[in-house]
């Protein structure tokens, strides 16, 4: 008998109290920021987890590394990690609204710092002091003097903590045998020292409970994003426990032929890894390392479902043994509380045969329920109905041939659903109902699916069906035909799906094509948010397909034509025209005229007066008029003059300048007199 895998999910796995918090509240001021028609803005990833982070992206979040990015008037969402002082005096400047959404825990940490420092201590963090909490904590007040978890580096703030009452505080995500042993070296080296345990308790409770499972088990999988300290730590404690732990960030990381080694697979999730992610990998695992078992175990379930329900329901096919026959009507005794009843109506007779002939005491008979109650307590039958042969006949056609069949989903079971094709009903997997995780099929009930048939056993009156591989099989398809449609050299319609610092990606049907940066604009770009939006419509030309890798490279600025190309249609020499300050050099500015089209303000053409330095008379992102004085277009250069736009000056301005500059001179030779 072959062996069954156990897969067990460690307790508190997940979104934690504060993360869950963040998230929700984000989801919450999207739709405020849509409304008012402002931009939202998160300081930092909101959560560390991709999946989730891009998902909000997409409705609208724009991550930013700092205040400063963050446009005056707009909202910016401060993240579970929380922030420094600094950073709120910064928003209230710039006329930012903030939405403060620092986990509860974490804020607790920064008043017990500002309480230390109020008292005339000294605070010492002990965490990581590149993580984002603990740089919010370290600016909580001026009396932190620094950050260390690891116990061998605490002996380099031996000089600064010394002769000072400090108080020790603990990043919410530190493992408990960090923080001890940081704890009695800073007890060997502080005279006056105060410990606050502010581990998060659901830190430790998650960390333990992962720890307590990975000694049970033969195989651990961690579930977090590689960029989150938290789930560093807990693959640490698990692989510490358990040799064979994997760390997995999403449901294709899963080594699935490593794991079928192993029996008893421990599941641990970090406090950033959502609830969706983890049912999947779970989900997967079940289906994949338990295929060979889990048929015969789904189809004595189901002969155990048969057996225990008190009365079977419309529309279900049932078995029963005869136990009276009369002129018009065969009794059938179901196994339940009530009788069925079989009227000679609802049987297919030979001309002149009569039920009594057709049918006998204890014969096994299989009909399909009309009613569950015919009026006088019993469940009316209909063989007529049932044309279980036939039917039969076309699921097997339709196993053998792989086509598509067409099923009426009836009710909910455990582990899955019953559906009916025609007369006959089957059973549809949880995890085959569709092409992601499906906790409840409720939704499916009623729903007439398309569906590929998996398996046939007849003699049981069984049959498993697919709706997850019809969609599959239908998605293939679809990317195979968008695939043929497309050429090198088209241009097609496109939807921004998300940015990365390289580029967007943007869907053409179906298919994700990468805009590169450099293929957005004739111009320079620093990010592609400069020039797109999240869901912005854009048309796009197909620059390189890959089908081996699936890989489309698009461009966008091949809509418009070089500027260069068509200078004559729009610059001349003379002409007075706008422009942007790009660029400031010692010998003057390059100011963009257009995206990709610069010229260059030499710094004798600034102003009518003697510049001595460029940037006291422009600054980046300045708009200005200047004429354009040449164009090479051999060498692509056009030189440009703003003095030229100004009006010449009087000759008291030209007197007042002289002066100032004699002045200038003789100061300046004034220390070689003294010589």
């Amino acid at each position: 008998m072959l062996s069954k895998h156990t897969i067990t999910v460690a307790e508190h796995a997940g979104f934690c109290f504060g993360v869950q918090r963040a998230v929700d509240a984000a989801a919450q001021e999207l739709k405020k920021a849509a409304q008012d028609g402002v931009r939202l803005y998160c300081l930092g990833p909101l959560i560390h987890n991709k999946a989730v982070t891009e998902e909000l992206e997409k409705e609208g979040l724009v991550t930013i590394a700092s205040i400063e990015e963050a446009e005056p008037g707009s909202r910016v969402l401060i993240r579970a990690h929380g922030e420094p002082d600094s950073t709120y005096r910064a928003a209230e400047e710039k006329g930012i609204q903030i939405c403060d959404e620092t986990c509860p825990f974490v804020y607790r940490i920064h008043e017990a710092a500002r309480k230390a420092g109020a008292a005339g201590r000294s605070v010492f963090v002990i965490g990581d002091p590149k993580h984002p909490e603990v740089i919010g904590i370290l600016g909580s007040t001026d009396a932190a003097v620094g950050a260390c978890d690891d116990p061998e580096k605490v002996s380099e703030f031996e000089e600064v903590l010394k002769d000072r009452p400090v108080t020790a505080l603990a990043q919410t995500t530190l493992t408990r045998a960090k923080f001890d042993a940081c704890c009695a070296r800073l007890q060997q080296i502080c005279s006056d020292l105060a410990i606050e345990d502010t581990i998060c308790s659901a830190t430790k409770q998650r960390q333990d409970a992962a720890r307590k499972l990975a000694e049970q088990s033969d195989a651990m999988v961690v579930i977090g994003d590689r960029s989150s300290s938290n789930s560093h730590k807990l693959f640490d404690i698990c692989s510490g426990a358990c040799p064979n732990t994997v760390f997995i960030e999403k449901l294709s990381d899963l080594p699935l032929q490593v794991l079928k080694k192993y029996n008893k697979i421990g599941v641990a999730a970090s406090a950033s890894a959502p609830q969706q992610i983890i049912l999947e990998v779970i989900a997967n695992m079940s289906e994949v390392l338990n295929q060979n078992t889990e048929m015969n175990e789904m189809l004595a379930y189901m002969d155990e479902i048969e057996k225990s329900l008190k009365l079977p329901g419309r529309g279900e096919v049932v078995t029963g043994t005869v136990v009276q026959v009369t002129g018009d009507y065969v009794v059938v005794n179901l196994g339940c509380k009530k009788d069925g009843m079989l009227p000679k109506e609802e049987v297919t007779l030979e001309d002149g045969q009569e039920l009594t002939a057709a049918f006998k005491e204890g014969d096994e008979v299989q009909a399909k329920v009309i009613k569950t109650d015919d009026g006088d307590g019993n469940i009316l039958l209909s063989k007529k109905k049932l044309q279980s042969g036939e039917n039969w006949e076309e699921i097997n056609a339709a196993l053998d041939s792989k086509e598509v069949v067409n099923v009426t989903v009836l009710k909910e079971v455990k582990g899955g659903v019953i559906a009916a094709y025609k007369e006959v009903s089957g059973f549809i997997p949880m995890s085959q109902l569709a092409d992601h995780y499906v906790e409840n099929a409720e939704e499916f009930i009623g729903k007439t699916l398309p569906v590929k048939v998996t398996r046939v056993d007849q003699r049981r009156n069984k049959a498993v069906f697919s709706h997850k591989a019809f969609l599959t099989e239908e998605k293939h398809k679809k990317i195979a035909e968008i695939w043929d449609t497309l050429n090198v050299g088209d241009v097609v319609e496109g939807k921004v799906m998300r940015f990365t610092d390289y580029g967007a990606f943007v869907d053409i049907g179906g298919i994700d094509g990468l805009l590169h940066i450099s293929e957005i604009s004739w111009g320079k770009l620093r990010h592609p948010q400069e020039a797109l939006e999240i869901g912005q419509v854009v048309n796009v030309k197909i620059l390189s397909m890959n089908p081996e890798k699936g890989k489309i490279s698009l461009g966008l600025k091949q809509n418009a034509p070089e500027p260069w190309s068509v200078i004559d249609e729009n610059y001349h020499e003379g002409d007075i025209v706008k422009g942007k300050v790009a660029q400031i050099k010692e010998y003057g500015a390059f100011v963009e005229l257009a995206p990709g089209l610069d010229g260059l303000v030499h710094i004798s053409e600034v102003a009518h007066k003697r510049v001595n330095k460029i940037s006291d008379e422009l600054q980046i992102g300045q708009e200005i008029d200047a004429k354009i004085l040449e164009i090479d277009k051999e060498k692509r250069r056009i030189s440009l003059s703003i003095k030229a736009t100004l009006p010449q000056p009087t000759a008291e301005e030209i007197a007042a300048a002289k002066a100032a500059k004699a002045e200038e001179a003789e100061k300046a030779e004034e220390p070689a007199a003294e010589e």
